[in-house]
């Protein structure tokens, strides 16, 4: 094993667990793969070879690098086979605290010389996910974004019993694979990005269900709008940027009445009602019935695109 290398178990073959393992794979690391579910994993196998193939059509990763990342992808038939050797292990299971305190500490007593043990939760605090362990330093939250072998970003929690060289650690493994670690400083529920992605949706989901917009519109508005721009600049960065040389301080002077009479109108639900969810559930897949097939990898060469053309940027 190259010294640039890092031996990583991906406990969980669901889909994140896919993406992680495919994203290792791609990058010529060592990778086991565990599922509780043994025909969960026999399937995963299959998937994570064409993912990580698939990123090395896309540009994003070295075909050579690829096909030595695949040779060395292991099924661990057991808990300790997968991770008795791993110097990070990733939990990639479901979205369960129970289910996730009780993986981490079957997983504290199998991957002893394991150097990290991170959790990809998308909404659960790490200091509630490790409770139970007694090395409570190398236990934190890595949550990448869908499809996590493209979309660059990983949240960094690392709570409050964290050890921060092994957050650094952790984070140089991460830009080594090529994505971009954001540490989230304060635990609250959902990180950033989730939450950030649930108050968008909760307007999406409003906007459709009382009529106002069609759900393929209102896709297309949010992709070539404000996530075009967003993709570029984030959105404090958009509004101030927006006011030239004013900068944000002129964009909050010219527009913020407009926002705040926004803001007074958006909806503030929290819950979204059974009938409510038989409705969404049927627009949707009668929008996109028999699509998904060729919207996804259409959506991946998109997203290819758009960090090809965003790195492209930066040399320039």
């Amino acid at each position: 094993m190259a010294d640039a290398q890092v031996r990583v178990a991906v406990v969980g073959a669901g889909s994140v667990g896919r993406g992680w393992a495919a994203l290792c794979v791609a990058h010529g690391w060592p990778v086991s793969l565990y599922d509780v579910e043994m025909n969960a994993l026999l399937d995963a196998k299959e998937e994570v070879v064409a993912r990580a193939r698939s990123l090395s059509l896309l540009k994003r990763a070295d075909a050579n690098t690829v096909e030595t990342g695949i040779s060395s992808l292991h099924l661990g038939r057991s808990l300790l086979e997968a991770c008795g050797q791993a110097q990070w292990v990733i939990e990639a299971g479901p979205e369960d605290l129970g289910t996730k305190q009780k993986m981490f500490e079957a997983v504290e007593s199998v991957a002893g010389g394991a150097r990290a043990v991170t959790s990809s939760s998308s909404g659960l605090a790490p200091s509630d996910i490790a409770a139970r362990c007694r090395r409570k330093g190398r236990c934190f939250t890595t949550h990448p974004l869908n499809p996590p072998e493209l979309i660059p970003l990983v949240e960094v929690v690392p709570g409050p019993d964290a050890d921060k060289a092994t957050v650094e650690l952790v984070k140089g493994w991460l830009y080594a694979l090529g994505r971009i670690p954001v540490v989230i400083r304060k635990q609250v529920p959902g990180a950033v990005a989730n939450r950030i992605a649930a108050a968008v949706w909760r307007e999406a989901i409003d906007l459709v269900l009382n009529g106002v917009i069609d759900i393929d519109d209102l896709d297309r508005a949010i992709s070539l709008g404000p996530a075009l721009g967003w993709a570029a600049a984030g959105p404090h960065l958009t509004y101030h940027l927006a006011a030239g040389n004013r900068g944000v301080a002129g964009f909050l002077q010219r527009l913020l009445q407009t926002f705040e009479t926004i803001w007074d109108d958006l909806p503030t639900w929290s819950r979204l009602e059974p009938e409510q969810q038989r409705r969404l559930i049927h627009m949707i897949e009668r929008t996109y019935k028999e699509q998904v097939d060729v919207i996804k990898p259409a959506r991946d060469k998109r997203l290819a695109g758009i960090l090809w053309g965003l790195e492209r940027s930066k040399e320039a």
